[in-house]
């Protein structure tokens, strides 16, 4: 498990009965987690004295009950980069800090190579990889469908003191994105994605992970440059193994340029417990 231990402003308080209780910052928030099926060991009174706590409704999706005022967001940081967050309708906050340990080896792996490194970041969301590559001396393309994550990404870029590094942020459609670059010639030492389980494209189109991913990462092997410094992909979706992003990754980043592949569980520290919290897999190849 490659656990994001380096944390300072977030902290994974306490767990238990599917929820996890948080703390942003100085916000703590009691939200729903589909993993914790262990119940709280001691239910003292942490767990009520919460900023807001994400309610699930039983017909889908939920709504936050605030127990204390809050600002509209506010800021989180990591090492020398910094984060807007806020909570949204759909529990999240625009953070998620268990990618930090991917952070911390994205940059590790920019800042030694010694030589100009573009990255190209695919469903980016609010820039958490594009901002910490960025920091570390990389030439990075955003790019993701939702144009409101997009402006997140742009602001989180600008509070980190990055705005003036070479980072373009694109709204659009990834695989069509991808297939214009594939046109267009251009060419990526870095790939990161983190491809949502099921999804529509603007016309209509399907995505379901487990039928679209692996052609998508043989589509992006003619993106890449002749020496990849990295390929990285990350996956949320219920009952996909890290081997099964291992094997992806060798059939064709591999098999294409060697190097090595990792792969595994992301998972954050339970300060109360002592315990880890799986947040998700990743799959890496690098040089």
């Amino acid at each position: 498990m490659y656990v994001a231990n380096e944390w300072n402003d977030y902290e994974v308080i306490d767990t238990g009965n599917g929820e996890k209780l948080e703390r942003w910052g100085d916000v703590i928030l009691r939200r729903p987690d589909p993993q914790i099926i262990w119940p709280i060991a001691n239910e003292d009174k942490t767990w009520q004295d919460v900023h807001g706590h994400y309610h699930r409704s039983s017909s889908g999706g939920g709504s936050w009950e605030m127990k204390k005022p809050i600002p509209e967001r506010w800021t989180i940081g990591f090492d020398q980069l910094k984060f807007y967050i806020k909570p949204t309708s759909f529990k999240h906050t625009g953070l998620f800090p268990e990618q930090a340990a991917n952070w911390r080896w994205m940059m590790d792996k920019i800042s030694g190579a010694n030589r100009p490194i573009n990255v190209l970041n695919l469903f980016a969301y609010t820039g958490g990889a594009s901002v910490a590559c960025a920091s570390a001396g990389a030439s990075v393309v955003h790019v993701d469908a939702a144009k409101g994550m997009v402006q997140w990404a742009k602001e989180n870029l600008a509070l980190s003191g990055l705005g003036d590094r070479p980072v373009r942020f694109i709204t659009d459609d990834v695989f069509k994105f991808v297939q214009r670059e594939q046109r267009r010639g251009n060419r990526y030492d870095a790939i990161i994605m983190d491809p949502p389980s099921y999804g529509r494209g603007p016309s209509g189109e399907t995505w379901k992970l487990e039928q679209s991913l692996y052609p998508f990462v043989e589509s992006c092997l003619s993106i890449l440059s002749d020496k990849p410094l990295f390929f990285l992909i990350n996956s949320y979706t219920t009952g996909i193994s890290p081997t099964v992003l291992n094997n992806i990754l060798s059939m064709t980043v591999k098999n294409r340029f060697g190097g090595r592949i990792s792969a595994g569980e992301l998972g954050l520290p339970i300060t109360k417990s002592g315990m880890n919290l799986p947040c998700g897999i990743l799959g890496r190849w690098e040089e």
